[in-house]
């Protein structure tokens, strides 16, 4: 039985006060729970206030991208060795306003991967197909294309450590949904393809969550789907009482 996970991505929100508030009223509500996996992933600016605030708490620490250097000259990227540093557990990877506003390629989420797995952290690998290519019949292609770069050269042995995020992106920000079936086939297209390259033990470990417009009324639907195992929650992470409800609402 896969472990669900829900992950709040704060996205450019929130100074460190306000991240602050937010993660303290879900560490009233979540102090201790250990029905699912919750994850918080503020700006890089409140990292190290919430994570201090919550390192005592069921609450993870999640970051919202990486650089694969450990350090050097790259002027505004943040390195792996300072996210362990603050205690960050995940990382977002591959998010589609990464690839679609900052030109962000399956190589680099390749090489982001490898470095999360490296030191320790876990990668929540973002794919997904825009709306002309789910219409024109090609949503499949462009997932296995994301999945083969984006999992290059991984070990077999790593990839049940990782975490595949599928966000239709015509999902996201927008209202609208992908039908819990629609959902669960693409969640199933994944599951596969990790058994047919990988090995069957690694499909079964693998946790898949689902990211596009998530709400307290839709996710207990997606979640009853066999393949969908979380949530990468957007817009909706940012208020406590909304969280806590789809928190609450997906292990109904």
């Amino acid at each position: 039985m896969r472990r669900p996970i829900i992950a709040g991505n704060w996205k450019m929100n929130k100074t460190v006060e306000d991240a602050l508030d937010v993660a303290i009223g879900l560490k009233r509500k979540f102090y201790t729970f250990g029905e699912a996996d919750i994850v918080i992933c503020p700006p890089f600016t409140a990292l190290s206030k919430v994570g201090d605030e919550i390192s005592d708490s069921s609450i993870m620490l999640g970051a919202q991208d990486v650089y694969w250097e450990e350090e050097g000259a790259f002027t505004g990227e943040v390195s792996p060795k300072m996210l362990k540093d603050v205690r960050a557990r995940y990382v977002i990877i591959g998010h589609s306003e990464r690839r679609v506003l900052f030109g962000e390629t399956d190589e680099a989420v390749n090489k982001k991967v490898k470095v999360v797995l490296r030191y320790g952290m876990i990668p929540i690998m973002c794919i997904g197909e825009r709306l002309e290519e789910r219409d024109n019949g090609t949503t499949y292609e462009v997932l296995e294309k994301q999945l083969t770069r984006g999992l290059k050269d991984i070990p077999k042995e790593d990839v049940g450590r990782i975490i595949i995020a599928y966000e239709p992106v015509w999902a996201i920000g927008t209202g609208r949904t992908a039908t819990p079936r629609e959902a669960q086939e693409a969640h199933k297209f994944i599951r596969d393809f990790i058994e047919k390259h990988f090995e069957k033990e690694a499909s079964v470990k693998l946790r898949i969550q689902y990211g596009g417009s998530v709400k307290p009324d839709n996710i207990a639907k997606l979640m009853a789907e066999e393949d969908i195992d979380g949530a990468l929650v957007g817009g909706a992470s940012l208020d406590v009482n909304t969280f806590v409800q789809i928190v609450e609402n997906s292990i109904l």
